[in-house]
């Protein structure tokens, strides 16, 4: 029997469109009101943009004191990218600002462009980003219409790999594995910079955080069930 307001950990897959903390809240009402508390101590070890998917590691009670230590985990995402065209935010949340050509694009080319993302380096993250700025985050101000500028952070990518390019639709797809504060949106955009015809983020699963993969989460519809039966064992 797992105690959960002792301290557990819960693999979630987040879904479409909701935010972490949208999913923790959710998770957490849900498990609340089966336990019949106010509220059950919750935490999330590591932000997935509201347009991702996947893995969505929930600690609570006492467990959310190796948050910390859970987010310096590697973890690998699959990512596909739309080329030609950037948006403000690096995805589909905005639309389309600037279009490029893409006749020069080949799946040679870009096999012979991603090396160079491999390894320590350093990336500017999105300006529509959690980050904070004078105390206030980034996305917070950009909608507002301020004037964002964020430096560059040193990140490391362990490993980039094409995994499938479509000449027609202009769209590559690839699986990265990296380290912490590694934004899969400014990756995008800067390869699309690199290849010269610009790109943006149209899928981004996050597959795999330390040890936990996407095939051992749970969806909102499955979770009842499993915490129904970790309560009666």
């Amino acid at each position: 029997m797992i105690d959960f307001q002792a301290g557990a950990f819960v693999y979630i897959n987040k879904p479409y469109r909701m935010s972490s903390f949208g999913a923790l809240a959710h998770i957490r009402y849900v498990l609340s009101k089966r336990l019949r508390v106010k509220r059950v101590k919750m935490g999330h070890a590591g932000t997935l943009d509201p347009l991702a998917t996947g893995v969505l590691i929930l600690c609570t009670g006492k467990a959310t004191k190796q948050i910390e230590a859970l987010q310096l985990h590697d973890k690998e995402y699959t990512a596909t990218l739309q080329l030609g065209a950037t948006t403000a935010s690096f995805d589909k949340e905005h639309t389309v600002d600037f279009t490029y050509p893409t006749k020069h694009i080949t799946r040679e080319l870009i096999e012979a462009t991603l090396p160079q993302f491999v390894g320590d380096v350093m990336q500017v993250p999105p300006v529509y980003s959690a980050c904070m700025v004078a105390g206030d985050r980034a996305y917070e101000l950009a909608r507002k219409g301020a004037d964002v500028t964020l430096a560059a952070k040193p990140v490391h990518i362990d490993e980039i790999e094409l995994t499938a390019f479509d000449a027609d639709k202009m769209q590559m797809s690839i699986r990265v594995t990296c380290g912490k504060g590694t934004y899969i949106r400014s990756l995008a955009r800067d390869i699309g910079y690199a290849l010269g015809c610009g790109a943006f983020l149209t899928a981004l699963c996050r597959t795999r955080v330390g040890n936990v993969r996407l095939e051992d989460c749970l969806t909102f519809d499955e979770f009842p069930a499993w915490m129904e039966a970790q309560l009666k064992e």
